[in-house]
């Protein structure tokens, strides 16, 4: 009985002491504080990019300009409005400049980058036209370079703008397409993706049932990666052991052979030596 009287009694003060405002305060104090020391870092690595950005030539500046828009294009962290939108406009800004570089160099694949960071900021600025427009031109190019994992990731994100607009149909099209070639090329961490797309989907025409079977497929594909991982993983292990084993019966091998032929030899000078006498 003691006992649990010091145990409640233990948990009214902790209930007291988080809920004082001393305690609020303090918890208050700590979140702006790895706030500020997170906004610190985020500075010092944008001041080293804008200074390697002034001593690099204007036909190589494509990448540092992505490498700036991508410190901003976590503006989906960001709670306040005003600087989540000052994040969005210089994540544009940076990759836009990457884009005029990429396209004078004629580089598809920062080309690709770029249009899906376009796309990306345009979709959370509620532009479905153009974000559609961008992920377009994405996919576009990873069909010209056969890039089936990129084609499949440019239409799970058609397929999630189009869903936005009500454009449920042609949604659904892409994810059958996307999944179509997860399945066709052996690729369970894409169709994964795919069954998270259409559970996303499967919400917006409020299908909730539909959505946690999707989800349910989502995590058994994901289930099924994570055991052949730990086969796999087990596998060389094993395998690992058995060259071991073979190293270690070859060498006891050759110590028997050398025991061997050295008794023999000693047996034939012994032999030798009687013959003599």
């Amino acid at each position: 009985m003691q006992t649990g009287t010091l145990f409640e009694y233990d948990q009214i003060n902790k209930s007291v002491l988080l809920g004082s405002p001393y305690m609020k305060k303090l918890i208050t104090c700590l979140f702006l504080l790895v706030a500020a020391f997170k906004l610190s870092a985020h500075a010092d690595d944008l001041d080293s990019l804008k200074q390697k950005l002034q001593l690099t030539a204007d036909s190589l500046k494509g990448p540092i300009y992505t490498q700036i828009a991508n410190q901003y294009l976590n503006f989906d962290t960001v709670a306040n409005r005003r600087v989540r939108l000052f994040y969005q406009n210089e994540a544009l800004n940076y990759t836009m400049l990457a884009l005029h570089r990429y396209s004078s160099a004629n580089d598809t694949l920062g080309l690709r980058t770029s249009f899906n960071n376009l796309s990306k900021i345009y979709r959370a600025q509620k532009k479905y036209s153009q974000a559609k427009w961008f992920i377009l031109q994405s996919n576009t190019i990873s069909r010209q370079r056969n890039d089936v994992p990129n084609i499949i990731a440019s239409l799970i994100e058609l397929s999630a703008i189009k869903a936005d607009i009500k454009d449920y149909n042609l949604a659904m099209r892409d994810l059958n397409e996307a999944l179509s070639l997860s399945v066709k090329n052996n690729d369970p961490k894409n169709e994964s993706a795919v069954q998270v797309g259409y559970a996303g989907l499967y919400r917006h025409m409020k299908e909730y049932t539909k959505a946690t079977l999707a989800i349910k497929r989502h995590e058994f594909i994901d289930d099924s990666i994570a055991h052949k991982i730990e086969l796999d993983r087990l596998a060389v292990i094993n395998k690992q052991d058995s060259v071991k084993i073979k190293k270690q019966d070859s060498a006891i091998a050759k110590k028997k052979v050398y025991t061997s032929n050295y008794r023999r030899g000693s047996f034939l000078k012994s032999a030798r030596g009687i013959t003599l006498l």
